[in-house]
């Protein structure tokens, strides 16, 4: 059974950095597409970057230039760095998982709060 594991979510001031991670057990990390999305309060969840098992990257226009999306295979983990933070990227961040045979999989969430 796939299991997906985020980590690093937390408090932090308007223009501030973290970093997420996700680390995956249960599968074959190096055949998945890799992504994030996130979830505001009262919106829809939407993708907000993605890495596939090339290293292709997708960023959703609004975090293009301030997130960065990475994967390290050896320790099967997919990260997130995320700088120059916004109130606006408020949200549980969501750890995906799509197998080769279109299978996904989600991470229980972590929450990013960034304070004005």
């Amino acid at each position: 059974q796939v299991q997906l594991v985020e980590s690093g979510g937390g408090l932090v001031q308007t223009g501030g950095s973290l970093r997420l991670s996700c680390a995956a057990a249960g599968t074959i990390f190096s055949l998945n597409t890799m992504g994030w999305y996130r979830q505001a309060p009262g919106k829809q969840r939407e993708q907000v970057a993605t890495v596939t098992t090339g290293g292709g990257t997708y960023y959703v226009d609004s975090v293009k230039g301030r997130f960065t999306i990475s994967r390290d295979n050896a320790k099967n983990t997919v990260y997130l760095q995320m700088n120059g933070l916004k109130p606006e990227d408020t949200a549980v961040y969501y750890c995906n998982s799509r197998d080769p045979w279109g299978t996904n999989t989600w991470g229980k969430g972590t929450l990013v709060t960034i304070s004005s």
